[in-house]
């Protein structure tokens, strides 16, 4: 291979983006690309591997039952994450509480290890969403709650995989979004996907019309508007929903579109994660040139009061999130 850039030589070219860390924060990014490779190995032997597949049995702070490969994941990055002793605590999707690794890191890790883990039995798209912040607390004392209690706005850095027809990894730091191909012949990901921006049309719209009836009047009118046949507006709306945010988000921000995830009578206060799904998923968006709103306000300055908080969540090109938060307001 000729003229390529790998994931390590471009940490390594950005370094400047994090004055002061010492090579801190590539060692950090080092250990989330070993840990997905990992995973993505296990992901994709999942139809040959009836020990790695199924339910574990167990469920998570949410209630909601726990796959093979949850765990798994889980365990994966963590062990990456405390090898690389620039960590201080992880609060993890998979975990009650935050996990205290290294006293002497100046990083903490918010992390969903493997979002749409209910997908992985029938093959389809999966992924890993992280956030990383610098902590709060004095270096050299355990890490607290406050730690990971910070709004969106004071991420350092954010980040996806999705585990697809290939492995992508695709992150910010605050200077623009660029996604990396895992090519696993060589076993490095490689940057494919330079300054990735969202189209500046979207026509795409992601959302479980399951929920259509259990959702606000004002989102009932945006699907119904989505649906509007205004061929000199580029409607209507292409409906696609995977039902992996991390697949959901990745198409909108490659091909154009919006992803929905209102709050319901079922779920009034959401259903997505803020800390380690929503806000990281918003620091990429912003990044791209798009937005994501609970509604009502800027997802990234929403302050946290718990590490499991939940939000409802409306992310993608930023005039479609604009029409959604014009309808809330309007319809309720």
């Amino acid at each position: 291979m000729e003229n390529v850039t790998t994931l390590g030589e471009f940490i390594i070219e950005r370094q400047q983006d994090f004055p002061g860390s010492s090579g801190e924060f590539s060692r950090l990014l080092s250990a989330i690309r070993l840990a997905s490779k990992i995973v993505s190995q296990k992901v994709n032997k999942a139809g040959l591997l009836s020990y790695i597949v199924g339910s574990a049995g167990s469920e998570n702070i949410q209630g909601e039952a726990q796959q093979k490969l949850d765990v798994y994941a889980n365990i994966q990055f963590i062990k990456a994450l405390r090898q690389r002793k620039v960590v201080c605590g992880i609060a993890s999707e998979e975990n009650d509480e935050h996990i205290t690794l290294n006293e002497s890191g100046s990083y903490i890790v918010a992390i969903d290890p493997l979002d749409g883990s209910s997908n992985i039995d029938v093959n389809v798209s999966i992924g890993t969403i992280f956030s990383i912040y610098k902590r709060v607390s004095p270096v050299g004392t355990p890490v607290t709650d406050a730690d990971f209690l910070q709004k969106g706005t004071e991420q350092v850095a954010a980040g996806y995989v999705i585990y697809g027809s290939s492995t992508m990894l695709v992150y910010t730091t605050g200077n623009g979004v660029n996604g990396f191909t895992y090519d696993p012949g060589i076993g490095v990901f490689i940057l494919s996907h330079r300054n990735m921006q969202f189209p500046a049309n979207g026509k795409i719209y992601s959302m479980n019309e399951g929920n259509f009836f259990r959702s606000s009047k004002g989102i009932q009118e945006y699907i119904k508007f989505a649906q509007g046949i205004e061929p000199n507006e580029n409607r209507p709306y292409t409906g696609r929903y995977i039902g992996s945010l991390v697949a959901d988000f990745h198409r909108n921000l490659i091909k154009g579109g919006v992803y929905l995830y209102p709050a319901t009578d079922q779920s009034p206060n959401g259903k997505l994660r803020l800390l380690y799904e929503c806000n990281p998923l918003a620091f990429i968006a912003e990044q791209a040139g798009g937005k994501a709103s609970d509604g009502r306000q800027r997802i990234m300055e929403i302050e946290p009061t718990d590490l499991h908080q939940r939000a409802p969540y409306f992310t993608g090109n930023t005039a479609m999130v604009d029409k959604i938060e014009s309808l809330i307001s309007e319809k309720g």
